[in-house]
């Protein structure tokens, strides 16, 4: 039985005839103008606090105030955070309900529709999409949800409503595990909020056939970012002999096999993971081709090295290694030591691909590593491709952190 929405906790605003009255949230002098250039964030060292503003409730609505009164929004605020404020809306009285957050999902659905024949993509991308902190996947009738700001946690019966409104999806599927949400105070969560959900759910993506495990699988059970990428290692991987490292549920691989790869063998530690990537091979017909082996990557690699094995395409796309910015110099590291162990089974003239899904880690840093790590490996090459997500996972402009995806694909000598 499907568990009851949370109640949505409405103290922090009280309605006073076609208005809303809720507390003010003042920003100090000089510290307003990022959020009056369009930044989606109010800093808590940007915001005049007191002992009315340190009570009120971690994830209330309230309204934006610049230094000399003038409004700069409504905002979902968190006294107790970095991030202490995350603007909804440029009006001070905005209404935030079911209505809100159906106009959101239209629009980015109306978007998707544009980009994607099948409903299987991100529909929402957090701040790029006008909801903050929220991720919403599709996999057809299956919508998974993941709230990572108390604020949007508060939100949910509402986001709910609006999801039956705008899809009628099947299921619902509430994937709150993230760690993101312990620095919001939250607790961890994963279960169906709405309809039944029996196993794996079947997408397609670039022509093949996929499953995804909205409940077990990591994150929301399938990563859309890297369509993309994975469109473009399969264009160059025919006739090839193919390494798929942190495979997951075997997007690079089955790709690869089913654009020509003569052979494909693809690593993860996670059983689960493999069976679902095997099951997947089967069902596109190219289950011969393909081997899937529960290994850790380093150590793999470092045995089909001293095994003298060479592939034309090798993929490394492992997960985040910088979870935040204390990460970021052992992360480095490991990015290098990444790229140099991949580069010693990569055949001459074959393809590199080498990716990271850490923020933390800035685009031309992240080249950087790559290009120590070949030289590291005593190889040259040229880079054909330095991509990020696919377009369902929009950049907020003045938000770089909602491009966290690089991918660089290198030609090595």
């Amino acid at each position: 039985m499907t568990e009851p929405a949370p109640a949505l906790d409405e103290s922090a605003e009280v309605p006073f005839g076609d208005a809303v009255v809720r507390p003010e949230v003042s920003l100090l002098a000089g510290r307003d103008r990022r959020l009056r250039l369009g930044h989606p964030w109010v800093y808590s060292n940007e915001i005049r606090t007191n002992e009315a503003v340190r009570a009120l409730p971690a994830g209330g609505l309230v309204r934006l105030v610049a230094p000399e009164g003038a409004c700069l929004g409504t905002a979902i605020f968190n006294p107790h955070t970095l991030i202490a404020a995350r603007r909804l809306a440029f009006e001070g009285d905005a209404v935030i309900d079911r209505g809100f957050f159906a106009r959101h999902l239209r629009r980015a659905l109306a978007l998707r529709g544009r980009l994607y024949d099948l409903p299987f993509y991100r529909l929402i991308h957090a701040e790029a999409d006008g909801l903050p902190a929220l991720v919403v996947d599709r996999f057809g009738e299956v919508v998974v949800v993941q709230a990572n700001a108390a604020g949007m946690d508060r939100l949910l019966p509402e986001l709910a409503a609006a999801l039956d409104q705008v899809l009628a999806p099947a299921a619902v599927v509430l994937r709150n595990d993230s760690p993101t949400r312990a620095l919001e105070g939250l607790g961890t969560e994963t279960r169906l909020l709405r309809g039944r959900l029996d196993g794996p759910v079947r997408l397609e993506e670039n022509g093949a056939v996929f499953f995804a495990d909205p409940l077990g699988g990591q994150k929301t059970g399938w990563f859309y970012d890297q369509r993309d990428n994975r469109a473009f290692v399969a264009r160059l991987a025919g006739g090839a002999r193919v390494l798929d490292l942190y495979t997951y549920h075997g997007g690079f691989a089955i790709q690869a096999a089913c654009a020509g790869a003569v052979r494909v063998e693809a690593v993860d530690r996670s059983e689960a993971a493999l069976v679902h990537a095997a099951r997947a091979a089967a069902a596109n017909g190219v289950a011969a081709v393909c081997g899937f082996h529960r290994a850790e990557a380093f150590a793999e690699l470092e045995r089909l090295a001293e095994a003298g094995e060479r592939f034309d395409v090798v993929v490394a796309d492992p997960p985040p290694f910088a979870r935040a910015k204390k990460d970021v110099a052992a992360a480095s590291r490991a990015y290098r030591k990444l790229t140099r162990m991949a580069a010693r089974v990569t055949a001459r003239g074959g393809l590199l691909l080498v990716a990271s899904c850490s923020h933390n880690i800035d685009p031309g840093t992240f080249v950087d590593l790559v290009a120590g790590g070949l030289t590291d490996a005593q190889r040259g090459g040229r880079i054909l491709r330095q991509a990020g997500a696919g377009p369902d996972h929009p950049v907020h402009p003045l938000l770089p952190e909602t491009a966290y995806l690089k991918a660089v694909v290198a030609q090595l000598d």
